[in-house]
């Protein structure tokens, strides 16, 4: 469903900042799911698989952004995965892109910059899923002989 509402979820231990964020993502036409741990994060995506992009802070009490990155990647590899915080380092900006952060953003982040980013990271996703589906029929062609 290409044209289907996206899907967010915001993760932060901050909770203010996580109700503040959602709250403008979903004036924005965005379904937002909200996770204060990456182990809550990790939970909530089991039961949401649809999910089409995290926004995932990077310092977190437990598990941290990068912790959680890689769990996330591992266990859902099309969920799109945008870092945000207010301690980048360029170390961990790489080491996140290494493991397949979409991108990079620093807190505060205007929201029309967030945005684009999501919107990004959301067509990035269906356009893989897209070529994935296509992928299977025309395997499934094939194995049938139906060419």
């Amino acid at each position: 469903m290409p044209d289907s509402k996206p899907i967010i979820m915001v993760v932060d231990d901050e909770e203010e900042f996580v109700e503040t964020l959602s709250e403008r993502l979903e004036v924005r036409g965005l379904t937002v799911f909200k996770a204060f741990s990456g182990q809550q994060a990790l939970e909530i995506l089991d039961k949401h698989r649809n999910t089409d992009v995290v926004i995932l802070d990077v310092k977190m009490p437990g598990m941290d952004g990068i912790d959680t990155l890689r769990e996330i990647k591992s266990r859902f590899p099309l969920i799109e995965v945008l870092m945000l915080t207010g301690h980048a380092t360029v170390k961990t900006a790489i080491q996140g892109m290494k493991l397949g952060a979409y991108d990079y953003l620093m807190k505060p982040c205007e929201i029309d910059i967030l945005m684009a980013k999501v919107q990004e990271a959301v067509k990035r996703k269906r356009d893989q899923e897209r070529r994935i589906r296509e992928a299977q029929v025309r395997e499934a062609i094939t194995d049938y002989g139906l060419e």
